[in-house]
């Protein structure tokens, strides 16, 4: 494995930036501030401190997918498809937190949600057709995914409806 790393160091530290840079800007866009905390919750809902490890972790393995695939991938074609099913998912991934705290649009980002999700089961297969190890280890992202998703459905049945125009939810 730290051989692995070392032949890839290049790969891996463009895959670890993108990211990285993925994740800041989700995390910018995320505020657990008075209206998220006012909205009302499933008694499931996991607490707001295990969201940042559980991102973490799916970013490790993400990365780690994207590496393997791409060393395992056969050809250009395949780099080429990698390439656009990630970035397809970078920026599903970094529209739903604007959609949900920026606007407070809930019911949007559910909307948007179900793309992500089928942009990750994408992944998914793709990767696992390259190498199964790198399919394997984005299971988690599309766990977490299947999980937020449904999450974000209650919330919305919880909540609804929200305003067109302040973005607030009405009570």
């Amino acid at each position: 494995m730290i051989n692995f790393i070392a032949q890839h160091k290049g790969l891996v530290a463009s895959f670890a930036g993108a990211a990285f840079v993925i994740a800041m800007i989700g995390g910018a866009s995320t505020e657990v501030g008075p209206w998220y905390e006012s909205l009302r919750f499933p008694s499931w809902r996991p607490p707001n401190w295990l969201f940042g490890p559980a991102w973490t972790l799916i970013y490790i393995f993400t990365v780690a997918s994207a590496v393997i695939a791409w060393d395992r991938a056969p050809d250009a074609a395949d780099h080429e498809w990698l390439l656009l099913l990630f970035a397809i998912n970078a920026m599903l991934n970094i529209a739903w937190s604007p959609l949900f705290f920026k606007l407070r649009r809930p019911d949007w980002a559910l909307i948007e949600v179900a793309f992500l999700w089928l942009s990750i089961l994408a992944l998914v297969h793709a990767t696992f057709s390259i190498a199964p190890l790198a399919g394997w280890l984005m299971t988690p992202y599309f766990a977490w995914v299947t999980f937020a998703s449904y999450l974000n459905f209650t919330m919305v049945r919880l909540n609804r409806p929200f305003a067109a125009t302040t973005g607030e939810a009405r009570r």
